[in-house]
């Protein structure tokens, strides 16, 4: 029974339907409605996600880096915003936070000790020289740690370092537990992303010289 007004009330159906049934009603239904709205933008980024999922898994290894490395620079500027939050200003501070995390994850090795471990001149960032699974180990730490310092409200720089250096030891604990190789021991990819990039570009170039590209392509 449910309550129509004026202290009236009526009896009517109760329906249970499929995951399917409720995609086909969103998506069939009348956007002006907020309900309607919010579901049809939910299962156009589900859409859009497994389309990119998809597409990621039949990436060289090259492009994969590409992707992610483009990732780990979103997830680092939101990184930078949470450790200032916390207290993390000036740039000593927040080079002392970002070794923390790498510490962590690196079993201690400093970003001078992975740069050596790399055989990398000082010029060079480190993440421009790992492969797709070193990346996705630091995509992890970054996004874990910028989760916990918001989640946590946590204030301070001592207890950023902290918690840098705990969610990289835990990246870290979670690939030895699965047999997985440390990331210090990965091999070094011999093109940087900077490279592989204007290799990419150089390439489209070359391409636009023979066949135009079209406004719809």
């Amino acid at each position: 029974m449910v309550d129509i007004g004026s202290n009236t009330k009526r009896r009517v159906k109760d329906y249970e339907l499929t995951r399917y049934a409720c995609y086909l009603i969103v998506q069939n239904g009348d956007p002006r409605k907020e309900v309607i709205a919010l579901g049809q933008t939910y299962f156009a980024i589900q859409t859009y996600r497994q389309e990119i999922a998809d597409r990621f898994n039949h990436l060289d290894e090259n492009n994969k880096r590409l992707v992610i490395r483009g990732d780990i620079k979103q997830w680092n500027q939101l990184l930078a915003e949470a450790a200032h939050d916390a207290g993390v200003i000036t740039n000593e501070e927040f080079a002392i936070f970002q070794n923390a995390g790498y510490m962590g994850l690196y079993g201690g090795l400093t970003v001078e000790g992975i740069h050596n471990k790399k055989g990398l001149a000082i010029r060079d960032k480190i993440l421009d020289y790992m492969g797709s699974e070193e990346l996705i180990a630091n995509l992890f730490r970054i996004s874990q740690t910028e989760s916990k310092l918001k989640r946590e409200n946590t204030q301070g720089t001592s207890a950023a370092n902290q918690t840098h250096f705990i969610v990289g030891r835990e990246v870290r604990a979670a690939i030895e537990r699965v047999g997985g190789t440390m990331p210090e021991d990965l091999p070094t990819p011999d093109k940087s992303i900077s490279q592989v990039e204007r290799e990419q570009l150089a390439a489209l170039k070359e391409k636009a010289k023979k066949k135009p590209l079209m406004l719809d392509e």
